[in-house]
């Protein structure tokens, strides 16, 4: 199913972990990795036919997530030729896309790559939020840009182990700043850096 200027719409799905690491699939026996995505049926919508692509793909049902957001508008790619079938080039351009982001409520054991007979991915892993961006097919890479921006405004924040509640007492440093007071640190001390987890 196209659309008059040859784009066929698709569902793209950002799902995360409880450490807002998103799902990352190695396509079925090729060295290509990318988000869950697919076709939107006839007579679907967008959400019926991501939750229908989440089952076929991943092994997941409504069940193991929750959507957080999706998209406002179609986020559009164009596929070079060379990955075009004979018969399809002329009139197929690509792939038009909403994409939802999705937070994990199930564990990664419910994952299943192998619920339908014919499998997208054999092989899948936990990354950090922006690491797609840099190891995506070239073609896929500005779309993913503009998903992951406008999706990573939903990011939960994070659970933070709260120390205090399993009796442990703060540094002196930490009751400081919880009475708006900021450590002091000598002018000739060297800058503290934080690692990078980009």
């Amino acid at each position: 199913m196209l659309d008059r200027e040859g784009f066929r719409p698709n569902v793209g799905i950002v799902l995360l972990n409880q450490r807002n690491q998103v799902f990352w699939g190695k396509r079925l026996r090729t060295h290509s990795w990318q988000f869950p995505q697919g076709g939107i049926k006839h007579g679907e919508t967008p959400e019926q036919a991501m939750y229908r692509e989440l089952h076929e793909e991943v092994g997941l049902t409504t069940d193991h997530v929750r959507i957080l957001a999706r998209t406002r508008d179609w986020l559009r790619y164009e596929v070079p030729d060379r990955f075009i079938r004979r018969e399809a080039r002329g009139h197929y351009r690509g792939q038009k896309q909403i994409w939802f982001l999705l937070q994990l409520t199930g564990r990664d054991s419910d994952m299943n790559l192998r619920a339908t007979s014919h499998p997208e991915f054999d092989a899948w892993r936990w990354n950090e939020y922006w690491i797609p961006l840099d190891v995506v097919i070239d073609f896929k890479r500005e779309v993913y840009q503009h998903a992951l921006t406008e999706l990573s405004r939903f990011l939960p924040r994070p659970a933070q182990p709260n120390r205090l509640a399993r009796g442990e007492l703060p540094s002196p440093d930490r009751a400081n700043e919880a009475k708006g007071h900021l450590p002091q640190v000598a002018e000739d001390a060297p800058p503290k850096h934080q690692e990078d987890t980009l």
